[in-house]
């Protein structure tokens, strides 16, 4: 009896491809069941349903019976062998084949994308740096002086000075690019903190030095990538009226300001418990600029190829990123959409970085057996419970009913690789001053 027989050849190091030639005795047997199948509902005028002769049934469905028989084979071997062969596809399959043919062996091939197969390499006895982050006075008054911000009143300039920048202004102001005027560049009594950077580039330094009720012609030119492309590297200009200067007061840093807190007996109680906050984002800002620096070492350490499925899926998540954040901030969908494509090109290195770092974390986690176990859940939303006030027993049914649960293994396993590779890395400590460095 003739038998299966299947080849699996590297097409490159992140694609495969499938050969299978299926014995005709295989396929002659899907193909009775599907024309058993399609003979119970068929309806022919002379013919009782399922006492439709096989002859008859072939005159009237032997394409569509041809076509169900081969995509039966095709996905009970594909599938089969997966397994058999524990390959896991990040792509959906390329198939061909020719077609069926009577007392003949049907032949097809599939071709897919995985992951690559490659030894982990660079991540035992790393050499590594790692921060130590000071906390200063320094530190401590700016994020006071943040709080501050919180509870600030914008109060109208009354002396007659002008607008300064991290002034208030409100305005009138109309926009005409070639000579023509649009709707999109007018506005009535629009609120803008000047030097916030919310308006074209150009616009806001040119407000300094104007006075209320002064008329002014600003003159810009729209950034290349500019969301609304009629505009986009286009010169405009812009007929301002300043109708108000208002300026933001800050509370005092006294007794009185903690009022504002339950809390705090005391200013002093109040600044230790900023000192504390500011050290932990140290800590957390240590953190993440060692993950970033362990990443860095692996991907130079493992060259591996990205499959292109995965690249376009994460660059995928990254626009609709992108047009989730910027529809949340009140520009519409369509907008938004053309943008996010527009930065696809721009997104592409970084999402080749993230899909690299994830697959060479999962290796690793592999090769040493790194699993997340129902102890770790529990533990990680206990944390997370607490940090957030919100109930565990929420969290948790909120974290299963929306399929989270996946993603947060990986995060846990991900999190025990990071650990296992600082306990294994030469460390150097590098004692850095401020918190006001970037997380690299």
């Amino acid at each position: 009896m003739s038998q299966v027989v299947t080849k699996i050849e590297d097409l490159s190091p992140v694609k495969k491809k499938m050969s299978m030639d299926i014995p005709w005795s295989e396929v002659k047997e899907e193909l009775d069941a599907v024309y058993t199948a399609i003979g119970k509902k068929a309806k022919i005028k002379g013919f009782r349903p399922g006492k439709v002769p096989r002859n008859i049934l072939e005159n009237y469905f032997k394409g569509q019976a041809e076509e169900e028989t081969i995509t039966n084979i095709v996905n009970k071997y594909y599938w089969q062998t997966l397994e058999e062969k524990g390959i896991s596809p990040v792509s959906r399959p390329e198939i061909n084949q020719e077609g069926m043919k009577e007392n003949t062996d049907f032949s097809f091939s599939a071709s897919f994308e995985t992951e690559p197969e490659f030894e982990p390499q660079g991540y035992k006895g790393m050499a590594v740096e790692k921060d130590l982050i000071k906390v200063t006075d320094d530190d401590v008054q700016k994020r006071i002086d943040e709080i501050r911000q919180m509870f600030a009143t914008i109060e109208e300039v009354v002396e007659d000075r002008p607008a300064a920048d991290g002034d208030f202004v409100v305005m009138d102001f109309s926009g005409s690019m070639d000579g023509q005027s649009y709707d999109e560049l007018n506005a009535q009594d629009n609120f803008l903190e000047i030097g916030s950077k919310k308006f074209v580039p150009g616009f806001e330094e040119q407000l300094v030095g104007m006075k209320k009720g002064e008329t002014k012609e600003i003159k810009v030119k729209f950034p290349d990538d500019y969301h609304e492309s009629k505009f986009a590297s286009q010169d405009v200009t812009f007929t301002v009226t300043v109708k108000s200067v208002r300026e933001k007061k800050l509370p005092d840093s006294d007794e009185t300001f903690i009022k504002n807190f339950e809390k705090y007996d005391s200013f002093d109680d109040f600044k230790e418990d900023v000192r504390k906050s500011v050290e932990e984002k140290a800590q957390r800002m240590s953190e993440v600029n060692l993950q970033n620096r362990i990443t860095d070492n692996l991907i130079k350490e493992n060259e591996i190829e990205v499959p292109a499925t995965m690249l376009e899926r994460q660059i995928y998540y990254m626009m609709m990123d992108t047009q989730k954040r910027m529809v949340s901030a009140g520009i519409d969908e369509n907008t938004a959409m053309d943008f996010g494509f527009k930065m696809r090109d721009k997104y592409k290195d970084d999402a080749a970085k993230i899909v690299k770092s994830f697959m060479i974390l999962k290796k690793i986690a592999q090769k040493e057996s790194f699993v997340a176990e129902e102890s770790d859940l529990e533990r990680y939303l206990q944390d997370l419970s607490q940090q957030s006030g919100k109930d565990y027993e929420s969290l948790k049914t909120m974290y299963k009913s929306e399929d989270r649960e996946d993603s947060l293994k990986m995060e846990i396993i991900q999190k025990k690789v990071f650990d296992f590779i600082e306990q294994n890395a030469n460390i150097t400590i590098v004692e850095k001053t401020g918190v006001n460095l970037e997380a690299r």
